[in-house]
């Protein structure tokens, strides 16, 4: 019985949330923040980074409480999934920006950035042909990809910051990912 009446509340406060009730969002903190950050904890391995999904997924609980639906499951459940996807983005936001560092073929340095202050002309060479491939892509395509792998934003991110549905960005990054490994391969 006791989970049920938790099950309840956690909806009322969903409830509350939606209707702007600052107080509902602080209860619903202190009962489920420690499990949310498990979660993001659990995925990143990284306690700073899951830190500051939980609290991306608490503003993301106060901006969307409205889409919350008691007959699709759990406001846990609800919020779990947030912290999950969140911090999937996360972790893979973070996997796009380690690929594209650029390592030294020297195998005794091979966890060292390659410092294109030594090698100028190979790199301004390397970076003038991704630009050139970079600006062939379509305007939409360019923007996306530059806010998710230059400014390190993640896909739901850039939707809203675009206003675009969240599947059309990911589709307009795919397609310029794809192009870009099409001509860059063996090139770079």
């Amino acid at each position: 019985m006791a989970e049920v009446d938790q099950i309840t509340e956690d909806a009322q406060l969903l409830r509350r949330i939606a209707a702007a009730d600052q107080t509902a969002l602080a209860e619903l903190y202190d009962r489920h923040s420690a499990i949310l950050y498990s979660v993001a904890v659990k995925i990143l391995q990284d306690e700073k980074e899951a830190e500051d999904v939980l609290q991306e997924v608490f503003l993301q609980i106060w901006e969307k409480a409205t889409a919350f639906d008691t007959a699709r499951g759990s406001a846990l459940g609800w919020t779990a999934t947030l912290a999950r996807n969140k911090s999937i983005d996360r972790l893979r936001s973070r996997q796009r920006r380690d690929r594209f560092m650029v390592y030294s073929p020297d195998e005794n340095q091979a966890s060292e950035p390659f410092d294109a202050t030594e090698h100028p002309l190979f790199a301004r060479e390397q970076m003038s042909l991704i630009r050139a491939v970079v600006g062939s892509l379509p305007a939409e395509q360019q923007t996306a990809i530059r806010l998710a792998f230059f400014e390190g934003l993640t896909h739901e991110e850039i939707a809203a910051r675009l206003t675009t549905p969240l599947g059309t960005i990911k589709a307009r990054i795919r397609r310029g990912m794809l192009h870009l490994r099409a001509e860059l391969e063996g090139r770079v």
